[in-house]
């Protein structure tokens, strides 16, 4: 699908825009603009594996290896320290779980579960997401990270930062416990950050109908491997939160996926 350029005097007028925007405008603008906002909406076709309140996870059209899976919060994202810590640790849960069913399902030796935040680090979509990577021995992935060396003054260096900052955050998380109306610590971590995210989602994420034929045998194994047992079509939003933990746990995962 190809994007009509904008002209340089468009491009001016939208920065000029959104530079005005609320923080509640901006966000419901990134969430038009974001592809993953609408295969999460239904908007647009993907081939979904597992759903919750919560998340969503798909299959990526263009894997590093069959099976890549993609994690997505619900709610829009650019990067992991906007999302909220009980949704982040909800998301890691099921990151577990469709890791698990992978590993069961689909003959593979390992997984790799990868969270790329920010530009330098080579996010690519404007969706906070979680990759879950099936491995095999030999299949030409190499994650393999360079070992630098560093002196003991620069690592003592780091270390009094992390510290300091780490302290910090500890510190006014105590002083909110006492005193609700101060900064949370979450809020005093997410000022922080200022690295970029894509402001813009590559076209190839876009899912073709016309694929569906070979990718349908794994999608129906991974499926079979995550859904949980006996759902119910009832249950309200409150049993749902208290039962997450326990619908995700080894036990349960391993009861309803049995062996391969």
């Amino acid at each position: 699908m190809a994007q009509q350029q904008m002209s340089e005097e468009q491009l001016k007028e939208l920065q000029e825009k959104i530079k005005n925007m609320s923080p509640e405008e901006l966000k419901e603008f990134q969430k038009k603009q974001c592809i993953f906002c609408q295969i999460i909406s239904g908007k647009v076709q993907s081939r979904k594996i597992y759903e919750d309140d919560k998340c969503l996870a798909i299959l990526d059209i263009n894997p590093s290896n069959p099976g890549h899976i993609l994690l997505l919060p619900k709610e829009h994202y650019s990067i992991m320290p906007q999302v909220p810590e009980e949704e982040i640790a909800h998301l890691f849960i099921i990151a577990k779980t469709v890791s698990n069913a992978a590993l069961r399902s689909l003959g593979i030796q390992g997984t790799n579960i990868i969270v790329q935040n920010g530009i330098a680090a080579g996010q690519k979509a404007q969706h906070f997401m979680i990759h879950v990577i099936p491995r095999k021995e030999g299949d030409g992935i190499n994650f393999e990270l360079p070992k630098k060396k560093m002196s003991e003054d620069d690592l003592e260096s780091i270390k009094q930062k992390l510290e300091s900052k780490l302290g910090h955050i500890e510190e006014k998380k105590q002083k909110s416990e006492e005193t609700p109306q101060l900064i949370s610590p979450k809020k005093e971590l997410d000022a922080d950050f200022t690295f970029e995210v894509p402001k813009e989602e590559p076209d190839e994420q876009i899912e073709q109908p016309k694929k569906e034929k070979t990718t349908k045998k794994k999608k129906i194994k991974l499926e079979k491997a995550v859904k949980p047992k006996n759902p119910s079509k009832k249950e309200s939003k409150s049993s749902s939160k208290s039962k997450s933990s326990q619908e995700v746990s080894l036990d349960d995962i391993a009861r309803v996926i049995g062996g391969r």
